[in-house]
């Protein structure tokens, strides 16, 4: 007797009541990222924003966004903690959004998952909503997507889009910078989000070390090092913006410090960055040591301890620096703005680097 059981999504792989389970558990984690322009809540096809929020702007322009967190979602999986990698989510789409001067709006998210396992899949979107707290914008839906035979089991990724606004006239960028401009660098958490290849390949990979592995250097485990959030400036970013001039911003992720300084600088002027003025924390010098990689290859590759970046004019350094200590932000005048010679590219680093 031929058996007439036929095929079903289920026994593919795909789990459709534990994706509803998933949605009900992450629904009050949501709800904490509301803001008064948020129509509805999560269940329909889309996120909805009452845009005639945008009548107070003279002419407002929409800035967006889109990005993941590369594979640090590897330690996450490893580590089996998945609450924390949603604020690096929100902080790698807010913080390029507020680098124009916009005001972040609103996020969606995208979470890829081999095997929905309800409690992780909420505890994903529970960091993303904290994210979206601590940047000021509201999570307004998103999508958990199942790949049986295309990822293991416990694999998983995550990407997010962001949406902001500016006013037209209030729009940062390299046309407002000006020669003798002040760079102020503003502390990063850790790793932040980039680099985990090249950190993961000498850490764990060539020197083979434990993520339970306690670390006197770090002063606790390489694990909680390596999952570290990365900080979201967002909301310090505009308070800057408020209280004192401000000409750019600058993010600083994939390419490193100089890279993405100079993305934000005109062609007629050079940021030159003093090493001395910091000591990068101890993650850094364990990467280089442990891998010996040149410090040139680490500078493209990593923060080196700076996340952000701002460009503002030189009478307005005080305000800014004081704003930012009032709001807890480690930042320090590390460079200025000069006009561009024969040979000088966008930025440059120079000088050694401070001992902690």
């Amino acid at each position: 007797m031929s058996d007439t059981t036929g095929a079903s999504y289920a026994a593919a792989g795909v789990d459709i009541e534990a994706g509803d389970r998933a949605v009900e558990l992450m629904k009050e984690w949501v709800r904490k990222t509301r803001r008064p322009e948020v129509l509805g809540g999560l269940g329909g096809f889309a996120g909805l924003f009452d845009a005639s929020a945008l009548k107070k702007y003279e002419r407002p322009l929409l800035a967006s966004a889109t990005d993941g967190v590369g594979t640090k979602v590897d330690i996450a999986r490893r580590l089996g903690v998945y609450d924390t990698i949603g604020h690096d989510l929100v902080a790698m789409v807010m913080d390029d959004i507020v680098v124009c001067g916009a005001e972040p709006l609103f996020m969606t998210d995208y979470i890829c998952v081999g095997k929905v396992h309800p409690e992780r899949v909420a505890a994903i979107v529970k960091g993303i909503a904290e994210g979206c707290v601590l940047a000021g914008c509201a999570l307004v839906g998103g999508e958990t997507a199942e790949h049986p035979g295309l990822l293991g089991a416990d694999d998983f990724d995550v990407a997010g889009a962001g949406t902001g606004v500016v006013e037209a006239d209030r729009l940062l960028g390299a046309d407002r910078i000006r020669e003798g401009d002040t760079v102020i660098a503003l502390a990063a958490s850790g790793l932040h989000s980039n680099g985990y290849s090249l950190v993961r390949h000498v850490l764990l990979g060539e020197a083979g070390l434990a993520l339970d592995a306690h670390l006197d250097d770090l002063g606790r485990t390489l694990g909680e090092e390596l999952l570290e959030p990365t900080k979201i400036y967002s909301l310090d970013c505009l308070a800057l913006t408020r209280t004192t001039e401000v000409h750019a911003f600058s993010h600083i992720t994939g390419g490193g410090l100089a890279a993405n300084l100079a993305r934000v600088v005109p062609d007629t002027l050079h940021a030159t960055v003093d090493r001395s003025t910091w000591a990068p924390g101890a993650i850094f010098d364990l990467v280089g040591r442990t891998g010996r990689v040149e410090r040139l290859e680490l500078e493209k590759t990593l923060n080196m301890g700076v996340g952000m970046m701002a460009i503002v004019p030189q009478d307005s350094t005080d305000v800014a620096l004081a704003t930012l200590a009032d709001r807890g932000v480690d930042a320090w005048v590390a460079g200025e703005i000069t006009a561009r010679g024969t040979h000088d590219s966008g930025a440059a680093l120079v000088g050694d680097y401070a001992t902690a």
